[in-house]
């Protein structure tokens, strides 16, 4: 019995030395503090800054338009419309913290939006946007279909609007998805505010929990499915038999938007991994200068340039694609095709050389194969 109780006492403190603490130590000397310092300090917290600021302004134009139904203040909302989702390129991939608390990322962006359900729900009155059976219902996306889709002509749009019978009940609903899509910022930003900054930034460890791991998989994740798959592959048609759905762009309701979104996506997802300060030239600690700290070598040729030179083939592939990517689909679909593949060569540095270099495991379940 002793020699069991002695066996079990030592096979636990083995177990916890094993644990997903953040205190682990990442096997090398690079300071992982000051790379998650400059991301939370340098990129993150002032990213969401902007997008609060730009859904402030969007929250104060739609109180104008529901006060006022005029096509001058639909052309303003629209403006504002844009401005925030493009704001809302820089911070979607930092799923982390509140935001991942708040499943972020599927209730601000999922699309295509689903019109069928949200007519129901501006009829009935009843809906709770909290619920996950929500989420394609709500966001930029629906936002979209409530501003450019609901009618060909601006004063169609607005005769929704201004409609005795039903047109407070659009207004209700445009109202409740904009300050939702506020509101859940809000928590965001107070959070990095207050508290999980430090959390975040001295949470340094190489465990599976820690920042660094952690921001690794988002990033990845965020570029695999979100950047890659969602705004080109899927449209493409590279899921479903190579049948390209016009349907399935970003802002399909005002598509001659999507190449902007992709765009600014992609300069967020380049700009994050050479640890570029937000707004400015600046550049501090990032997978870049890790990955040069650990000299990473790739068939003889230096990881990080290989990255930064498939970042300049992506941006010159995807240069000729037309700003409507429904357009783009329907006339010259083998465009798109490119650019995913392109997208897709830094999936693979990404995803097996650059974690393989930090020694970082996937933590998602990988369900298309790559």
């Amino acid at each position: 019995m002793k020699v069991s109780r002695v066996f079990l006492l030592v096979f636990t403190v083995f177990l916890f030395s094993c644990d997903t603490g953040s205190d682990e130590s990442a096997g090398d000397n690079f300071d992982r503090g000051a790379m998650l310092a400059n991301w939370a300090d340098n990129i993150i917290i002032p990213a969401y800054a902007n997008y609060e600021k730009e859904l402030d302004a969007l929250v104060s134009s739609v109180e104008t338009f529901t006060a006022d139904a005029s096509e001058s203040n639909l052309v303003s909302l629209r403006d504002k419309w844009q401005s925030a989702y493009l704001a809302w390129q820089w911070v979607s991939m930092f799923e982390i913290g509140r935001a991942e608390a708040l499943s972020m990322q599927s209730y601000s962006n999922l699309y295509p939006t689903n019109p069928t359900e949200i007519e129901a729900s501006i009829t009935s009155g009843d809906y709770n946007l909290e619920l996950p059976s929500r989420r394609d219902q709500q966001g930029f996306p629906a936002i979209d279909y409530l501003i450019n889709g609901l009618g060909s002509t601006d004063a169609d749009i607005v005769a929704f609007y201004t409609n005795i019978q039903t047109g407070s009940s659009y207004k209700t609903y445009l109202s409740d998805i904009v300050n939702r899509l506020h509101s859940m910022t809000t928590e965001v930003v107070e959070d990095w505010n207050n508290g999980y900054r430090d959390t975040f930034v001295n949470n340094d460890g190489s465990s599976a929990t820690g920042a660094v791991n952690k921001v690794a998989n988002d990033y990845i994740y965020y570029f695999e499915k979100h950047l890659r798959a969602s705004k080109i592959g899927i449209p493409a048609g590279v899921f479903s038999s190579n049948s390209p759905d016009p349907t399935d762009v970003e802002a399909f309701y005002n598509s001659d938007f999507s190449k902007a979104l992709y765009e600014e996506a992609l300069a967020a997802s380049e700009a994050f991994f050479n640890g570029q300060h937000y707004g400015s030239a600046t550049k501090g600690e990032s997978f870049a200068t890790y990955l040069e700290y650990l000299n990473s070598i790739k068939e003889g040729e230096d990881l990080v340039k290989l990255i930064n030179d498939q970042f300049v083939t992506i941006e010159t592939t995807g240069a000729n694609l037309l700003d409507d990517f429904s357009e783009q689909v329907e006339t010259n679909n083998t465009l798109m095709l490119n650019t995913y593949d392109e997208l897709q060569k830094n999936v693979i540095y990404f995803k097996l050389d650059m974690l393989q270099a930090l020694n970082i495991k996937v933590d998602y379940v990988d369900a298309d194969g790559d």
